[in-house]
């Protein structure tokens, strides 16, 4: 097997004369332009493509990207040189396109004669996806339109695509292959939130998650799957933790007020999406402070709620809960047992949520009706301990995030599965994202992050540019780089879910620390999670009055922040990271001293055994210097395996 070396000039290739023959279905990148450092961590190819103001209804643009890397098979039927590739004989040309992205697959030739087809795939083989789809197998003869030739597997054109082929069935003459392509579109959206960390893997995670929402979004919705096998429409509980991570990596709110409002008649027939529907018009209202929207849904909300309600004793037939066998494996057992419990709890956390939320906007009656309904039933439940100790992973989370921790057998049956490394892993990166919900409300940020290297870090170690489906991590010990994934009761897995991105969110909110206290961030904390081999950390979480702006390091002990204004920074904390502090200076002036405040007219301060909190700092940029007490190096903790 022989791999071309490809040299071009630039990733990007505008479309030329044969694209206007084709009539594109969009126009070219526009209404910005290119600046700022490059991001490595980013998959994503157009990460310094700053738009100049996207709005939701912008239309859909395109973009090119030529391919990274050329594999013929067998190397003696083609040669390459600077413009175009000779077919001398039969064979396969297989591009390799280097990211996930949404697109077609086409080249130009001006004397092909022979018989050929073309393939594209998420993975290193031509793709074949479930029965239902307009082309279930991902080959097919392409579409000429002049000397263009086009692969159209669908009537959106676009597929998931990372890899593509040329196969040659048939051969009479030598002929020419030049201008390989990959037309891709995109929604205008810029990234306002940003994440860096001294952990690359993380690094590389946010922004997976970031561009995988990115990939997926479509000129009137989020779209919730890249490959077109016939399930390609809004589905509105994939659209919770999509829209949550699209709150902190580009605060589109716009888009992202219009896919809840797109959502707000579906439920696609699953009980649990039509709470996280909810949960997703609760976390669109506490970022951005939007009363006006939340009043507007609230009758919808009260309508799902109270039929979650009405059928939380004898329950409706759930639907689906997610792929992992403990919740049924999809469609095929939902009645089962963790899956019952499971939405009990989703339940009342939508309960509590929603109660709160609609007392912040003083409708006091939705406010009281559902604290009443979370407290019967909450206590229902804690009546019943033989229940709570059937809990596995999956129910034992959404008691947490119910707020439940503190019921003794919920406590006691997490400190039990969160320190099982294989067990608290679930099937699917959607699930997984409530699991490591519960972990940072429990204190488990150290497990939480092992678990999302397990899980999302998986993904990428096998190649992946964009979050999966399903993942597990047993499947990079007997895969190699890209190869085809294990099919399963999902049928052919999706490599570009942004049902999977939720994670982006967690670690702007539980490694950079950013949370709104009070609806668009008109106060918030900032606590970042530097503990182990975490030391530095930085990043920038978009509101509505402004980039809130972060960066520590607890080696130099330098920290610096922007808070903007109309907004109150509640609670700062500064990371002891196993160390003593001895003094603080702000803006160079010396603030604290071994437990005493410095400067007359601040605000007092706390701590505890891991932070030194700072209280309600007002807005401005503040320059932080920590001086550490220095400590005896601690042993590094073992790595924990799977048994």
């Amino acid at each position: 097997m022989k791999v071309f070396k490809i040299v071009f000039y630039c990733l990007f290739i505008f479309l030329g004369s044969a694209i206007a023959q084709l009539k594109e279905p969009y126009k070219l990148l526009h209404g910005g332009n290119y600046s700022g450092a490059d991001v490595l961590a980013s998959p994503d190819p157009l990460i310094r493509y700053k738009w100049n103001n996207p709005k939701a209804p912008d239309s859909l643009e395109l973009y090119v990207l030529k391919p990274k890397k050329i594999t013929a098979t067998p190397a003696s039927s083609f040669k390459q040189d600077k413009n175009s590739i000779t077919v001398s004989a039969k064979g396969s040309l297989l591009f390799d396109f280097g990211t996930e992205s949404a697109g077609w697959l086409e080249f130009q030739s001006d004397d092909l004669a022979d018989s050929i087809e073309m393939s594209i795939s998420e993975y290193n083989e031509p793709a074949i996806v479930n029965t239902g789809a307009q082309y279930p197998i991902k080959t097919k003869t392409p579409t000429k339109y002049g000397n263009t030739y086009r692969l159209q597997l669908n009537d959106g054109l676009y597929e998931g695509v990372r890899f593509g082929w040329i196969h040659v069935n048939n051969f009479t003459k030598p002929w020419h292959i030049r201008n390989v392509k990959l037309v891709c579109q995109v929604k205008p959206v810029n990234y306002n939130g940003s994440f860096n960390c001294n952990d690359t893997l993380l690094n590389r995670i946010w922004y997976t998650g970031a561009y995988v929402v990115k990939l997926n979004m479509l000129q009137d919705f989020f779209g919730a799957i890249l490959m077109e096998r016939s399930d390609r429409h809004s589905w509105t509980g994939d659209a919770y933790p999509a829209q949550a991570a699209a709150l902190a990596a580009f605060g589109n709110y716009d888009a992202i007020k219009k896919n809840i409002a797109f959502t707000a008649s579906q439920d696609n027939g699953i009980a649990a999406y039509s709470v996280y529907w909810v949960l997703s018009l609760i976390d669109y209202y506490n970022y951005t402070g939007d009363a006006a929207f939340l009043k507007e849904y609230a009758a919808n909300a009260d309508i799902r709620l109270q039929k979650a309600y009405d059928g939380y004793d004898t329950l409706p037939q759930l639907g689906f809960m997610g792929w992992d066998e403990r919740l049924g494996a999809g469609f095929e057992n939902t009645q089962i047992k963790e899956a019952q419990n499971t939405y009990r709890m989703l339940c009342i956390n939508g309960w509590k949520q929603f109660s709160k939320a609609m007392a912040a906007i003083n409708e006091n009656a939705l406010a009281a009706k559902y604290q009443q309904f979370a407290a019967t039933k909450v206590m229902q439940m804690q009546g019943d301990t033989k229940v709570i100790n059937t809990f596995g992973i999956h129910a034992v989370s959404e008691a947490i995030n119910a707020g439940l921790y503190s019921n003794t057998s919920i406590y006691q049956a997490s400190k039990k599965i969160f320190s099982d490394k294989l067990n608290r892993l679930s099937y699917s990166p959607f699930n997984q994202y409530f699991i490591i919900q519960a972990m940072a409300l429990a204190g488990q940020n150290s497990i939480a992050l092992t678990t999302i290297k397990d899980i999302w870090g998986g993904q990428i170690n096998y190649g992946g540019t964009s979050f999966f489906e399903v993942f597990r991590p047993s499947w990079n010990a007997v895969l190699n780089t890209n190869d085809a994934p294990p099919n399963n009761q999902c049928g052919y897995i999706s490599l570009a879910h942004p049902w999977g991105a939720g994670v982006t969110k967690w670690l702007s909110e539980n490694v950079l620390g950013i949370k709104p206290v009070t609806p668009g961030f008109k106060t918030f904390t900032i606590i970042p999670f530097l503990q182990d081999s975490l030391t530095q950390v930085q990043g920038t979480m978009p509101t509505t009055c402004g980039p809130i702006s972060v960066r520590f390091n607890t080696v130099s002990g330098k920290c610096e922040l922007t808070i903007p204004k109309g907004t109150v920074a509640e609670k700062i904390g500064l990371p002891k990271a196993g160390k003593p502090i001895s003094k603080i200076f702000i803006n160079k002036k010396m603030y604290w001293l071994a437990g005493a405040l410095q400067t007359q007219g601040v605000n007092g301060v706390e701590e505890d055994s891991n932070y030194l909190y700072l209280k309600n700092i007002k807005a401005g940029n503040y320059s932080i210097e920590i001086i550490y007490l220095p400590v005896l190096a601690h042993p590094a903790k073992p790595k924990e395996a799977f048994n």
